[in-house]
């Protein structure tokens, strides 16, 4: 199905493709600045050849979703942790991810995050526990001081000059992608760079909802406390080769959350490239499939 866009609450519309027609939803949550391409064509089919239905969302301040239009915080705000009145939190974008499950009249799903997204998945299933038929959280975090941070070398490029154009960004997006992708699989800057132009075609200058996505972050804290309530069966996956989050997020993020499974995917850095996709598809395959029966055998009240 092509994309379309629904209203979610709070003023907010967000952009969405559905993908396959009948099978058990699963919905995909994009990651800091990501828009729903981001989640690979081609990962996205094997899911369906599995029986899933598919959902991919732009959130809030990116691609085709609402934009917000207060100013994003500058260098010194985020060192003084000084945030706009109306800057927003995780727990306003997991609102969003349930006002699109109301949407598209679905009373639970399955929920599949990275990194931002999976801080997304893990609030949505902290808060909303009927609503999230299982957890996987990939290469994401807590939150808490110290884990799961970028490495320094990481967070240059990340605060680097905003690009001006089309250009600028695609060439940015190929210099953060070669030091953050995964070193255990070949780099593929042909896909980066196609990528990173349909990011600038859907939504010019994108900096600002970046800016903005990445104080909600910061302005949620540390949300170990908070993780101690989810209830819905987790798979956490991070790659050994992380420089964007360390893998001591997942680890965090395990320990947090009673019962969650950790796999370390080794040679994985902070990407899902090709070479990925068979052993990350049959991981959420085993782990839906496994939340499903679990469900269906529950005693009912």
């Amino acid at each position: 199905m092509s994309g379309q866009r629904v209203e979610v609450g709070r003023g907010v519309g967000l952009a969405y493709e559905r993908l396959g027609a009948g099978g058990v939803p699963v919905v995909l949550v994009a990651g800091l600045g990501q828009q729903l391409h981001d989640w690979p064509d081609g990962l996205c089919a094997l899911l369906v050849a599995r029986g899933y239905q598919v959902i991919r969302f732009d959130n809030r301040d990116v691609g085709h979703s609402t934009h917000l239009g207060f100013p994003p915080p500058g260098p010194v705000d985020f060192l003084r942790r000084h945030w706009h009145r109306d800057q927003y939190d995780l727990a306003d974008m997991a609102a969003d991810t349930v006002g699109l499950l109301d949407a598209l009249e679905l009373p639970s799903a399955h929920l599949i995050g990275m990194s931002l997204g999976g801080m997304i998945a893990q609030t949505v299933a902290a808060r909303y526990p009927a609503r999230v038929d299982s957890l996987t959280s990939i290469m994401s975090t807590t939150g808490a001081a110290r884990l799961g941070r970028p490495a320094w070398s990481t967070w240059r490029l990340m605060f680097s000059r905003p690009a001006r154009n089309r250009a600028e960004h695609i060439d940015q997006a190929v210099r953060i992608y070669r030091h953050i992708s995964s070193t255990g699989y070949p780099f593929d800057e042909s896909a980066v760079r196609a990528a990173a132009a349909t990011t600038w075609d859907r939504d010019p200058a994108p900096a600002p909802g970046v800016g903005r996505q990445l104080a909600g972050i910061l302005k949620s804290g540390d949300r170990t406390r908070e993780l101690s309530a989810v209830t819905a069966p987790t798979l956490v996956l991070h790659g050994d080769r992380d420089l964007m989050v360390a893998p001591t997020g997942g680890t965090a993020t395990a320990n947090s959350i009673a019962g969650a499974r950790l796999r370390t995917l080794p040679g994985m850095g902070h990407d899902l490239p090709a070479g990925v996709w068979p052993t990350l598809v049959d991981l959420l395959d085993d782990h839906i499939r496994t939340s499903e029966a679990r469900s269906t055998d529950a005693p009912h009240s």
